[in-house]
């Protein structure tokens, strides 16, 4: 991709992206995310109202009035991304690739995350550990990840989550805000989610087409699998093979949900034809 080209395309999902993180997402991410607790900031006159729990009771004697002890959240937080560039997140419909719909999602959390003042950092996954960008502040960072985001180029065309995770449990050691962004396809990442979760607050949050819910009636037609790179003729007329396809897809997102789920970590699916925003927003509410 032309220099010219990507600071457009960087440019454009900065701007959509940022809107939203200023006008909606801030605030709730905020709200949604806490600190690591609360920090003595100053002592100030008691105030009709005020907690008598707060009254320092050494300055109150010093002065003979009351005083009270304002704490403020100690905010800094971690914010990481983990996200899947596997064969898979090229596929979509409607002019939609799963690859878009994580970057514009990654961005709006990397932008909310830098407008509560926290560290963003990067983990971009195959089978493979792709690129590691280390958590930091600022605009100029942020457009960085957005930049990999878009014309980063996989080794592999795999998946392999859980490796993505030890990853994760290896270079940050303290706790941090870790969203997972996958279709989920894969296997075998049960026990690294658990540590994850018990160490981190992980969220995983499931981006699908609708043709992965369900394979339409086109008779037979040539089907390209992104990660294997294999060409198959498929008969869609089979009503077998479609309900075999849909079943697939359907334990697929019941294992994902289940596994999140009795771990205590959070899960968010959006589909690429449908807004990210509103299911994005409920779930920062209902965390708040």
């Amino acid at each position: 991709m032309e220099t010219k080209e990507l600071l457009k395309k960087v440019r454009k999902i900065e701007i959509k992206t940022r809107r939203l993180s200023n006008n909606i997402f801030g605030g709730e991410y905020h709200s949604a995310f806490k600190g690591r607790g609360m920090t003595f900031s100053e002592v100030r006159n008691y105030q009709f109202g005020d907690d008598v729990r707060t009254i320092d009771w050494n300055v109150t004697a010093r002065y003979n009035e009351p005083f009270i002890k304002v704490f403020e959240e100690e905010r800094e937080l971690t914010l990481m991304l983990l996200v899947d560039i596997s064969g898979s997140e090229l596929f979509g419909t409607d002019n939609a690739l799963k690859k878009n719909i994580v970057t514009e999602i990654s961005a709006t959390l990397a932008f909310s995350a830098l407008q509560n003042n926290d560290k963003v950092g990067l983990i971009l996954f195959s089978e493979n550990i792709e690129l590691y960008i280390p958590p930091s502040k600022g605009k100029t960072h942020v457009l960085r990840i957005i930049r990999e985001l878009i014309e980063f180029k996989p080794s592999s065309k795999k998946t392999n989550i859980s490796k993505a995770l030890e990853f994760l449990i290896g270079v940050i050691k303290k706790k941090s805000i870790a969203f997972i962004l996958s279709d989920f396809i894969a296997d075998n990442y049960e026990k690294t989610l658990k540590i994850a979760a018990n160490k981190h607050d992980v969220t995983g949050i499931r981006i699908y087409d609708k043709m992965e819910e369900r394979i339409p009636n086109l008779g037979i037609v040539p089907m390209y699998d992104q990660e294997t790179e294999e060409i198959k003729l498929i008969d869609t007329s089979s009503s077998t093979l479609r309900e075999k396809y849909e079943s697939f897809n359907m334990n697929n997102y019941n294992r994902f949900s289940q596994l999140f789920t009795k771990n205590g970590a959070g899960i968010l699916s959006c589909r690429t034809d449908q807004s990210y925003v509103k299911k994005l927003l409920n779930y920062f509410k209902t965390r708040g």
